[in-house]
């Protein structure tokens, strides 16, 4: 079903282009990682695979830096959209979030050409940034505290380059 005889808008009211036009994953938090992907794979999702190592990311604004890097995720594709599970830890803004909300969506990713020009605009309309990372490629994330006003954060995300870039 066709939702949208033309389609939406991809700017602000001011006419700045949006961010937010690439959805790139939507994010679980669980209790247990392991039980969770077997629920999954009895349901037919799959094949998950390990997130890039946390340990890449050179500069981080996050609660616990040693929190972070023990993290486990897991990734799922699923066609333009992926499904990713993070299992909360404490020390972990997806910790935290487990211990006040219990499991469920965490965040919506979305993709973005520069994360840094991106983080600035967000910045400079008054919003809160949760917790953000870099590569040092660049490449990154950041966290938008979206959460009491949607029910769920927002995410940009930079790709690293391409091996063939």
């Amino acid at each position: 079903m066709d939702f949208f005889k033309e389609e939406p808008p991809l700017s602000t009211p001011d006419r700045t282009p949006s961010l937010f036009t690439s959805l790139h994953h939507v994010s679980l938090v669980v209790e247990n990682l392991d039980d969770t992907l077997h629920l999954l794979a009895r349901l037919g999702f799959g094949p998950f695979v390990d997130y890039p190592p946390l340990t890449d990311y050179v500069r981080l604004e996050v609660p616990d830096v040693a929190a972070f890097h023990n993290l486990r995720i897991k990734v799922c594709q699923m066609g333009p959209v992926a499904l990713q599970i993070i299992e909360g830890k404490d020390g972990t803004v997806y910790g935290e979030f487990l211990r006040s909300k219990g499991q469920g969506i965490f965040h919506l990713g979305f993709q973005v050409d520069d994360i840094g020009n991106a983080e600035q605009r967000l910045r400079d309309q008054g919003l809160q940034v949760l917790s953000s990372g870099r590569r040092a490629d660049g490449s990154g994330f950041t966290y938008i505290d979206s959460e009491s006003e949607l029910g769920v954060a927002l995410l940009l995300r930079q790709n690293p380059p391409s091996p063939a870039d």
